[in-house]
């Protein structure tokens, strides 16, 4: 296909502090919430004892090996690495006044590397963790003080990189703490509702204030939002279904409402209201909400779709988001379902309703890899997939939206989110490390590598359209 592709689009992967870097306690680092949920996102929360261990304490060991990676990266072309920092490499427990030199010259070390092949950065301030000490001390984001040590924690981190890092992400899948609060926002899994919402009230002020930071502090910087963009369809063309997805939709759209238009939307209001949830919304904090993002970026895995049927409803409650199954599509190995065109439709959603420049910056394909006998890795369903998205990011662009860029998750394997297993590979490049975190971490080439090496190279030329 002729590449539609910008010039200047940001080609690249994306990783995860947590899932990559292990060196857990290395440097003067501190325990995050990522730490304390050794079985992934949904796991079991685990106090740390001397002698225990979990698979992300090493994970694929990032920390030692980031120069390899790097070069790897570069070799593919890439243009742009997102990466998050650990707030508990820079501020063990989180409420500290001066920071941790020893993390902070970490991610300098990091930077410089990228920066030797010209690889851009774009940092998320904080990736599905945060000091267990805040939690521990404070009560997580249900603690209006959080606020504060996190726009600290977001100033230093400016200061230190603001000419060596331009793109900038607040949270990771903010939307997210609806399901997995631990996880969002340091909260107990039966909180409730006003709990949670709370708390993530506080945590979109302090988006905000981080926002306000980036402007004044990083010359020429651009700082965005991230949302998880669980687009959904209604099953039916039934208007009890439409008005339901509509409603549906705006549980995460919501995230985006608030940090792109810079308040909250009359229909959350009313739906607090009628449902008993109680938030402090201070008119200091109406005044913060007012600095808005530059950019809407977000994750993109799979669709699902909306029924008022509650029978059909209750089949769909073993899954992370209670997504109804489209019986028109394919599901993975882990049962997401496939749906390529889904992300031009969710495109031109997030294009038409915010008119701000858009960053996917999550897309991939979780599945088991095997290794040849000839050290080979075969992986054309990868290659597939992420050929079929990236031809309906193009027709987007098409369409007229503004896509800044697109950065595959986890281009190197990783431990997975929200099962901590290195089973579910996403990478181009594979790692030798199984679940029981036993394996060399060589690093190896798949099929996948050269794949999108060409389509780096050829910006988008060489992906086939197969419409």
């Amino acid at each position: 296909m002729s590449s539609k592709f910008p010039d200047h689009f940001l080609w690249g992967g994306a990783v995860a502090a947590n899932q990559v870097e292990g060196a857990y306690q290395t440097d003067g680092k501190g325990l995050s919430t990522s730490d304390l949920q050794p079985q992934g996102i949904f796991g079991t929360i685990t106090p740390r004892v001397d002698g225990d261990s979990g698979i992300k304490d090493v994970a694929i060991d990032f920390y030692h090996h980031y120069p390899q990676d790097i070069a790897l990266f570069a070799e593919m072309g890439f243009k742009c690495l997102r990466t998050s920092i650990a707030w508990t490499r820079i501020f063990p427990q989180g409420d500290e006044e001066t920071p941790n030199e020893a993390g902070l010259a970490f991610y300098d070390r990091l930077f410089d590397e990228m920066a030797r092949y010209g690889i851009q950065p774009l940092v998320t301030l904080s990736h599905y963790e945060m000091p267990y000490g805040l939690v521990k001390q404070y009560g997580g984001w249900g603690n209006r003080k959080t606020i504060g040590f996190f726009e600290h924690y977001a100033r230093t981190v400016f200061e230190r990189y603001k000419h060596k890092v331009q793109h900038w992400l607040t949270f990771n899948e903010i939307n997210m703490s609806l399901h997995a609060p631990f996880t969002g926002v340091g909260l107990a899994q039966d909180s409730s509702k006003s709990e949670i919402y709370q708390a993530i009230h506080h945590q979109l002020v302090a988006s905000a204030r981080a926002v306000k930071a980036c402007h004044e502090i990083v010359p020429g910087g651009k700082i965005g939002n991230m949302l998880l963009g669980g687009i959904l369809y209604p099953l039916s063309c039934k208007p009890e279904d439409v008005l339901e997805t509509q409603r549906q939709n705006r549980d995460w759209l919501f995230f985006g409402d608030v940090q792109a238009r810079g308040g909250y939307p009359a229909y959350m209001r009313r739906y607090f209201r009628e449902n008993g949830i109680q938030v402090e919304i201070t008119a200091e904090d109406q005044q913060a909400l007012r600095e808005t993002i530059d950019f809407i970026s977000f994750s993109y895995y799979m669709s699902g779709c909306v029924t008022t049927d509650e029978a059909q409803n209750n089949t769909a409650r073993s899954n992370i988001l209670n997504m109804v199954p489209n019986p028109h599509l394919a599901s993975s190995e882990w049962g997401w379902q496939i749906d390529p065109v889904g992300l031009r439709y969710l495109l031109n959603v997030l294009y038409d309703r915010y008119q701000k420049p858009l960053f996917i910056v999550e897309n991939g394909l979780g599945a088991k890899d095997r290794v040849e006998a000839d050290g080979s890795i075969n992986d054309d369903y990868r290659i597939n997939y992420l050929n079929d998205h990236l031809v309906q990011v193009a027709e987007a662009i098409d369409d007229g939206v503004e896509v800044m860029g697109y950065t595959s998750w986890g281009p190197i394997d990783l431990v997975s989110a929200s099962k901590a297993e290195m089973s579910k590979r996403y990478g181009f490049i594979y790692v030798d490390r199984d679940d029981a975190g036993n394996g060399s971490l060589e690093r190896r080439r798949k099929k996948s590598f050269y794949w999108y090496r060409d389509v780096i190279q050829s910006n988008g030329n060489s992906l086939k359209n197969k419409a």
